[in-house]
């Protein structure tokens, strides 16, 4: 998962850096305040690419004695840096600037170099965006859309997929809103599409502030990871009974899990021992996403009052 993010995330930097660079020129040879914008908005997304790889070389550092279940969670972390960036530059530069052209509006340039480095620009973001999709709907499978942009752990591919649809609308309505200049002579067009950018990034960002904010306070696995855990531990002779199986996301390819269940009580407790060791074992092979697993013996269903930090999977 890990590669296919980080292809994602490189083939979206090279396209960001080559807009970004087209972008700022035509922007002084027009003078337009969208096509301002929009260098902005390929700047910041190029900026945010580097700090998502930095997060995932970051999130695979092995555990030590001071983060013992290791450093995934600092992927979440910079998704949620990258995540008020966008909010913050987008967004906050395009309505600035915006604003700025609608309230001090200003004729624009030659408007076909606009045209064809948004052309240009379209297709770069439109290469990103199906590397991008085509992550995502190898993960997604038959979920629906939205559902799975609600469930996704991957946040690179997420960021990177949500971003692209946000400069692709965004070069719609800067292409949109020159054209409108032009054809009214009218330039403050110009800066209400400027405007718009900013809010269809502030919508984007927002998405992946929550986002990312869930993921770095923890989620669960999926449902379908849980239940599979809860079959295998069943399955295995010995165990009775499992009440609780829990688990929380580290990292797109780390989970860890706790469960909760009750064994034959006619064994030893060194048979129990021997079970939990068998059942790490098979998680290991089965499902190697499981970094993590905790088994513990109960003889009644799991009563630990405020102890549900993990998220429960019955």
């Amino acid at each position: 998962m890990a590669g296919g993010s980080n292809r994602v995330i490189l083939i979206a930097l090279a396209a960001n850096l080559g807009v970004a660079a087209a972008k700022f020129v035509a922007a002084g040879i027009t003078g337009s305040s969208a096509m301002l914008t929009e260098g902005v908005h390929s700047l910041v997304d190029s900026a945010n690419h580097v700090l998502l790889l930095y997060g995932t070389k970051r999130s695979h550092r092995p555990a030590d004695a001071i983060h013992p279940f290791g450093y995934g969670r600092e992927l979440y972390f910079w998704s949620f840096v990258v995540a008020i960036l966008v909010f913050s530059l987008g967004a906050g530069v395009a309505l600035y600037e915006g604003i700025l052209h609608i309230l001090e509006p200003e004729p624009a340039g030659d408007t076909l170099i606009a045209y064809i480095v948004l052309g240009i620009a379209f297709l770069l973001e439109g290469w990103s965006s199906l590397a991008a999709l085509r992550t995502f709907n190898a993960a997604r499978g038959d979920t629906n859309v939205w559902a799975a942009i609600r469930s996704s752990k991957d946040t690179p591919t997420l960021i990177v997929l949500l971003e692209n649809t946000g400069a692709l609308a965004g070069i719609v309505l800067a292409a949109v809103g020159i054209w409108l200049s032009h054809w009214t002579g009218n330039p403050v067009w110009d800066g209400v599409a400027s405007v718009l950018i900013g809010g269809v990034l502030a919508a984007v960002a927002i998405l992946l502030i929550v986002e990312a904010k869930g993921l770095l306070i923890g989620e669960s696995a999926d449902p379908a990871l849980i239940g599979a855990l809860r079959r295998l531990t069943e399955g295995h002779d010995g165990v009775d009974r499992v009440h609780d199986v829990m688990t929380v996301h580290q990292a797109p390819d780390q989970v860890v899990s706790v469960i909760s269940a009750d064994f034959d009580d006619a064994i030893s407790a060194g048979d129990v021992e021997r079970i939990i060791r068998d059942i790490e074992a098979l998680v290991a092979v089965e499902f190697p996403i499981v970094t993590r697993i905790y088994i513990r013996p109960a003889s009644t269903p799991d009563r630990a009052g405020g102890d549900r930090s993990l998220i429960q999977g019955d």
